[in-house]
C-alpha cells in the first residue's frame, strides 16, 4: 500500500504527541510557557524594535548617555538612531541586522555583562560608515571639494569618518557614568496595575 503525504503527516504528529496520561500536564506546561513568553515579549517592549523611534534605544538604561548626546548633538533633529546604525540599502538587510544586533544586545543586557564603555562592533562600524557616506554624499563627492580635502576618501581610504569627526554625534566620553543625571523619556512601568494595587494595600496594612 502506497504511503500518502497525509499518512506521513499523521505519523509525525503521533510521534510528537505525548502519551494519554501525560496530555493534561503537557497542556498545562505549554500554557505556562506560552504565557511567560507573551509576558516577556510585553515587558521587554519588543514591538517597539520594529519602529525607528530613538526612544526604543533607551529601553535599556545603559544607553541613556548615547541618547542624550545624540539628542543634544548635531544629528538630533535630522536623523534617528536607525538612520545611522542600521543598514539602509534594503528592507531585508535592515531588519536582519536589527534582529541579529537586538538579540545580542538583549542577551548582554539581560545577563548584565555590558562593559563600562560600550564599543561598537565591526558590523556596526560598517553600517555607520556607509550611512555617513549615504547622507553626506553631496559634501564628499562634489568637484569643488574633490581636489581640496577629500582625496583620501575618493581613493577608498580605509579609515572611518569619525577618525576625524570624533565629537560627532556622541562626543568623546560615553561611559555608563558620564551622564548620571541625563534627562531621558520615562519608560512605562512593566508591573501590572492590579499587582501595584495589591502591593500598595499590603504596604498600608503593614
Amino acid at each position: 500500500m502506497q504511503t500518502t503525504p497525509k499518512d506521513l503527516l499523521i505519523r509525525y504528529l503521533k510521534f510528537f504527541l505525548p502519551p494519554s496520561e501525560w496530555k493534561i500536564p503537557v497542556i498545562i506546561l505549554l500554557g505556562i510557557l506560552t504565557g511567560l513568553g507573551f509576558y516577556i515579549f510585553y515587558i521587554s517592549n519588543a514591538i517597539s524594535y520594529l519602529s525607528d523611534k530613538p526612544e526604543t534605544c533607551i529601553n535599556c538604561h545603559v544607553m541613556n548617555t548615547q541618547y542624550v548626546s545624540w539628542e543634544k548633538g548635531s544629528h538630533g533633529r535630522v536623523a534617528s538612531c536607525n538612520d545611522c546604525h542600521v543598514p539602509q540599502n534594503n528592507f531585508i538587510s535592515k531588519y536582519y541586522f536589527k534582529a541579529k544586533d537586538g538579540l545580542r544586545h538583549a542577551t548582554i543586557f539581560t545577563l548584565r555583562t555590558e562593559p563600562q564603555v560600550i564599543q561598537i562592533k565591526q558590523d556596526g562600524k560598517n553600517a555607520v560608515q556607509s550611512n555617513c557616506i549615504r547622507c553626506h554624499y553631496n559634501l564628499l563627492y562634489p568637484i569643488s571639494t574633490r581636489a581640496i580635502n577629500n582625496k583620501s576618501i575618493m581613493a577608498n581610504y580605509n579609515g572611518y569618518c569619525w577618525d576625524c569627526h570624533r565629537e560627532t554625534p556622541h562626543g568623546r566620553v560615553t561611559s555608563l557614568s558620564s551622564a548620571p543625571f541625563a534627562r531621558v523619556p520615562y519608560l512605562k512601568p512593566i508591573m501590572p496595575k492590579w499587582l501595584e494595587k495589591i502591593i500598595e494595600v499590603n504596604n498600608k496594612n503593614n
